[in-house]
């Protein structure tokens, strides 16, 4: 059982365990395309624009247009999480703790599923049949990058100077109109994932506050839902365990923030988490509380996302 059973112990005089607070289910996995995986890795199918041609001669011959036809391949990784119950335990707690357990379990599973997708977003993805050409998200046709100061970076991964500046209504207009020019649909629902100081500058924004501006009403709300057309999505950086929104990797005062339209990202899973538990023998036989899950993201159609330095914190 876990080291930190004993308070939970009959001494403390709870009838129930209180789970910590944490981010449960999965934010980003509704915003997903998602596929069914069969072995280790799955493929983004992808087709391209094309361009018909005038006909100038009656008659003529009918003008074949090829197709272009390309894929994204993605690997799934293989997760797992567990833990003990000692059968000394049982009788001196007055809780199901198997089942709350099970419950966290599932909760990190959900978390490290967000972290595949961020990594999906913002890292590099695989191209050809086999999945062998490497394309970083900088490079030409992929996603975008908007600097800490607010302004578009035309190539390279770094920031280009050392000016990180929150969230504003600028530098989401300034995404907006990269993902207008790259033609990704009006109707694919947009979103834009950052963190908790983001949101609360984008809040204190005087356009932001007026109803006039936000359909919405956010103050109202208590949170801003949806402004210039993306949904936002809140996601803070678990330095613990390096999950979540990550620092950028040459200024650590810049938070990577995505904006980004519907099933840009495919997410590939076997199945839901795989939750069993079981008898260990060789550990005084405890009950060991296991969940596995396999999963993984690629990012499939990389002008529909753009990454913006934001700064992380006051």
């Amino acid at each position: 059982m876990s080291f930190e059973i004993t308070t939970a112990m009959v001494e403390q005089y709870r009838a129930n365990v209180i789970l910590l607070s944490q981010q449960r289910e999965s934010r980003l996995q509704g915003c997903c395309q998602r596929e069914d995986v069969v072995g280790k890795s799955f493929y983004a199918e992808r087709i391209g624009a094309t361009v018909g041609q005038v006909r100038t001669t009656r008659h003529g011959d009918t003008p074949l247009i090829s197709t272009p036809h390309s894929r994204r391949k993605g690997t799934v990784n293989d997760w797992e999480w567990a833990d003990l119950i000692d059968d000394q335990d049982r009788p001196k707690t007055l809780i199901d703790i198997t089942g709350k357990y099970s419950v966290n379990g599932v909760a990190a599973a959900n978390r490290h599923k967000d972290h595949f997708i961020l990594e999906a977003l913002g890292g590099p993805a695989y191209g050809g049949e086999a999945g062998g050409t490497t394309i970083n998200n900088y490079d030409s046709g992929e996603c975008r990058l908007i600097n800490g100061d607010g302004t578009l970076v035309t190539a390279g991964s770094d920031a280009s100077d050392t000016t990180e500046t929150a969230l504003t209504i600028a530098k989401l207009l300034l995404c907006k109109q990269l993902l207008d020019q790259a033609e990704v649909d009006a109707e694919r629902q947009r979103y834009f994932v950052t963190n908790a100081y983001n949101l609360t500058q984008l809040l204190n924004t005087t356009e932001v506050k007026s109803a006039d501006y936000n359909t919405v009403k956010a103050l109202a709300q208590g949170h801003v839902d949806t402004f210039l057309g993306f949904k936002f999505l809140r996601i803070e950086y678990d330095a613990a365990n390096n999950l979540g929104l990550k620092y950028h990797a040459t200024d650590t005062g810049c938070l990577c923030c995505y904006g980004f339209a519907e099933n840009a990202i495919s997410l590939g899973m076997q199945e839901e988490p795989r939750v069993s538990v079981d008898k260990r023998p060789d550990k005084g036989n405890a009950d060991q509380v296991y969940i596995s899950q396999s999963m993984g993201a690629t990012r499939n159609e990389g002008p529909a996302v753009v990454e913006i330095l934001l700064k992380a914190a006051p």
